[in-house]
């Protein structure tokens, strides 16, 4: 199911409040953004810096690799087997990944897993509290 369904208009609010709430409730926040894992569209940001556009665009691809590239499924799967689990539902929910100077996280909203929210920070930031703020703005605005 793709973020942008029959209702585009109140679902392009809806993302872009979820980046603007995420961005000023994360402690150190330096840029959030809202990626369609079934359009592997980008499809908002919001940042303190400019990035060259071919960043951008790859967020999107990296990110559904992360989630959904083969050799993920191929993980899930055998998870899934050895806990004789016949969900469809993806395994993975959070993923945390410290670049040299940087903390992305993220996190796939339970109520679609197509949409995953992407949270960019200092390194230095509180991981916990990173977390905590991050899950609970997810929660509140999961309602895709």
């Amino acid at each position: 199911m793709s973020v942008v369904g029959n209702n585009p208009r109140g679902m392009a609010d809806h993302v872009v409040s979820l980046t603007k709430r995420l961005r000023q409730e994360i402690p150190s926040c330096l840029a959030t953004g809202v990626v369609d894992m079934a359009t592997g569209m980008l499809l908002t940001y919001e940042t303190t810096d400019t990035h060259p556009a071919e960043v951008l665009d790859l967020l999107a691809g990296a990110t559904l690799d992360l989630f959904q590239g083969r050799t993920v499924t191929m993980i899930e799967d055998v998870f899934k087997e050895r806990r004789g689990i016949s969900s469809a539902e993806h395994y993975f929910q959070e993923i945390l990944v410290n670049s040299t100077n940087l903390t992305h996280l993220f996190i796939r909203n339970t109520m679609n897993e197509d949409v995953v929210v992407v949270v960019v920070c200092p390194k230095s930031v509180n991981i916990g509290m990173l977390f905590a703020a991050a899950r609970r703005v997810v929660k509140e605005l999961r309602a895709f």
